[in-house]
């Protein structure tokens, strides 16, 4: 395991800012388009959210501070993966924005069913990112092999080979239905082809710098979905 290069201390007070800044720009995208607070979607994925993330983060601190530093990385150190998160960030903003707009003006008019049952693909899809997490401690938020890294090839890693990101699709594209909103779906979709274009250009940065994992590849054989991809 890489050792963490910042102090408990330091390490501790990042999360912390990051996870407050987070929950203040989440529920003011989610409640300011909404114009109203009596919107009970976002506040049921507000839960479904940050909850989790609370365990998530005391366990990662006592158990392995190495993976949550590493969680804590935005910037992509390859200039195409650079470019790959900047196309998504219109897109993301659009998806976080939409659902309040449509709370506002009722344009879905969603049965209550519907956002309950995205709300627990939320959840499944949080549960796998924490078995990824369990099974992978060089799981780093940018593209990068960690010094001493390993090929991981076992738990969810056995399935697929990018577990992760059928994680992050899952509660992504569950997310406009868990708000409320059909419309928002539509910029959702544009997540996909976004993550297909990261997988294979991470994928390159793999086969050169992790040994092992060209042999990985023709084991496990498809990306993120058995049988198809």
């Amino acid at each position: 395991m890489t050792a963490t290069h910042l102090s408990y201390r330091q390490l501790l007070r990042m999360v912390l800012s990051r996870a407050v800044a987070a929950v203040v720009v989440t529920m003011a995208v989610f409640f300011i388009p909404a114009g109203t607070l009596d919107y009970w979607q976002a506040w049921a994925v507000c839960g479904v959210i940050f909850i989790p993330v609370v365990f998530v983060f005391g366990y990662l601190l006592k158990h392995d501070p190495a993976l949550l530093e590493r969680r804590m990385r935005y910037r992509e150190p390859h200039k195409q993966q650079q470019r790959i998160v900047r196309l998504t960030y219109p897109f993301f903003i659009i998806t976080f924005v939409l659902p309040g707009l449509d709370r506002r003006f009722g344009w879905s008019g969603m049965p209550v069913a519907v956002a309950l049952v995205a709300d627990v693909v939320i959840v499944a899809g949080y549960g796998l990112f924490i078995l990824v997490l369990r099974e992978n401690s060089y799981l780093s938020r940018v593209i990068e092999v960690a010094q001493d890294q390993k090929v991981i090839s076992t738990g969810p890693y056995a399935v697929v080979r990018h577990p992760m990101y059928v994680a992050a699709l899952l509660m992504y594209l569950a997310l406009p239905l868990a708000l409320g909103s059909y419309w928002a779906v539509i910029p959702a979709l544009a997540f996909v082809p976004l993550i297909i274009a990261r997988i294979l250009n991470e994928e390159i940065v793999l086969a050169r710098d992790l040994p092992g994992y060209i042999e990985y590849t023709r084991r496990v054989k498809y990306r993120l979905i058995p049988t198809i991809w």
